[in-house]
């Protein structure tokens, strides 16, 4: 029979910083065909640590977006946004726990849910 080894639970994940730039605590980082939330500064080629679950308040467009509905990362735009499916531009990134208005700008989200 396989075994697993417990490592760590998960919420928040060892990350190297692959990039030739910090990458500031708080940051969005895509992470394969996920989202995450840097949980401090990561130097170049250093370890940090990255947060792969929990709500996290991100920026928004100028769209509304109701509560429970699926939420997408505008990577070139630095936004979230609604919409029922993600296209070559958008990582879907969970969804929003309550509902935020369109003149609101931010968004609360359940990450990778």
């Amino acid at each position: 029979m396989a075994k697993a080894s417990f490592w760590q639970r998960g919420e928040a994940l060892d990350y190297v910083n692959s990039t030739e730039a910090v990458i500031e605590a708080n940051a969005v980082v895509v992470f394969g065909g996920r989202i995450a939330v840097a949980g401090c500064d990561i130097a170049p080629g250093e370890l940090g640590s990255i947060h792969v679950e929990g709500v996290f308040e991100f920026p928004k467009d100028s769209a509304a977006i109701e509560a429970g509905a699926n939420v997408f990362w505008k990577d070139d735009a630095a936004t979230a946004s609604a919409g029922s499916s993600p296209s070559d531009a958008n990582l879907k990134i969970g969804y929003a726990v309550r509902a935020a208005a369109a003149d609101e700008t931010t968004v609360l989200v359940k990450i990778n849910a």
